[in-house]
């Protein structure tokens, strides 16, 4: 179960998780707490409120040979554990999906009940929206941050991140329709605060130098971003510095046992800047070692009518894809299916 950092006393986490989602299996909840107003709450132990289950998701792969007139495709189905967590006004949905071709997806989402306002008639606010007469929704961010203990094949573990850029025009590019990768490697935690780039199609490749595939090529697994945006705080804002996870999306940190929480121990309780940036002053070493990573991400929130009473659910996440960890593809073994709309036959649509 994750553990969230928020200003709720009241917190509760998941009821009875299979009573909201279909799913046919149901796990026990470890002993997790919540962080909340300077004080920590020991949740103890719940049941049914982390779901594990399977479900299809439309095409793993497909390919029309149009000389022979022959089509294979293969149906995806992946794996979803999950807890929904109620924090507050909001809804959080927490959602690790594993896929046959080695991806994983997290994805978080978001319902639940807008935070509102009385305001006097007439009156536009500025900082929100009007979803009813003379109630307004606050404009808002959400931030999570997920800690993640890499071992591509071992401890020994470098990040890179990667950046696609243009090759200039040149013999070996005459047409100047050619591009490339730029790999910088993270060689320090003074390093390793890193941002979102959707201009060089940014991701960030947890590689393991001392292993390759077939290739000869070191093994990897890359993380790249889904939904993101940086925080609208000004830079003076309390929340800034208790929360200054917030400032950077990617950190890499050497691994420590006793570095679990982006933002410290105590949120609350401390002036800013506990947690991550405390942790990158030790700059220590990040090549061929024992690494964390530390995604972070947001999701920008300004209200809609249509997010009231209650908010359809909004998402935001991040993926992990394996990148030359394989030697090919690893879902070619999954058999065809056999669709009821195909009669006996292979059935090839998939959509």
């Amino acid at each position: 179960m994750p553990i969230i950092d928020k200003y709720e006393p009241q917190t509760i986490f998941g009821e009875n998780e299979a009573a909201n989602i279909e799913a046919p299996r149901v796990l026990i909840a470890p002993n997790r707490y919540v962080q909340g107003q300077g004080v920590i709450v020991n949740l103890g132990r719940y049941l049914e409120v982390v779901c594990m289950h399977e479900e299809d998701y439309g095409i793993l792969w497909k390919h029309t040979d149009n000389r022979i007139g022959e089509t294979e495709t293969r149906r995806s189905r992946r794996l979803v554990i999950s807890t929904v967590a109620t924090v507050g006004n909001y809804e959080y949905g927490f959602f690790w999906y594993f896929y046959q071709d080695g991806g994983i997806d997290y994805e978080v989402k978001l319902t639940g009940i807008v935070n509102s306002a009385a305001v006097d008639p007439g009156v536009e606010p500025k900082n929100g929206t009007l979803v009813a007469p003379q109630v307004v929704a606050h404009n808002h961010q959400h931030y999570f941050n997920v800690r993640l203990d890499m071992m591509v094949d071992g401890q020994n573990n470098s990040v890179y991140e990667v950046d696609t850029v243009t090759d200039p025009i040149s013999d070996n590019n005459p047409h100047g329709n050619a591009f490339s990768v730029k790999r910088t490697l993270i060689e320090k935690e003074e390093e390793g605060v890193r941002i979102i780039d959707p201009f060089s199609a940014r991701y960030w490749s947890v590689t393991n130098n001392s292993k390759q595939n077939y290739l000869g090529q070191p093994v990897s697994y890359k993380i790249a971003p889904g939904e993101n945006v940086l925080p609208f705080h000004h830079d003076e804002a309390v929340i800034m510095k208790r929360a200054a996870f917030m400032t950077g999306h990617m950190w890499v940190t050497a691994f420590d046992e006793k570095e679990m929480f982006a933002a410290g121990d105590y949120p609350n309780q401390h002036p800013g800047n506990d947690g991550l940036p405390s942790w990158m002053k030790k700059n220590r070493a990040l090549t061929d070692t024992d690494v964390v990573v530390w995604y972070t991400f947001g999701h920008n929130h300004i209200p809609r009518l249509e997010d009231w009473p209650v908010m359809p659910v909004a998402y935001t996440g991040f993926s992990i894809r394996p990148s030359g960890f394989f030697d090919r593809n690893p879902a070619l073994d999954v058999p065809p299916s056999v669709n009821n709309c195909c009669g006996e036959s292979v059935c090839a649509c998939s959509h």
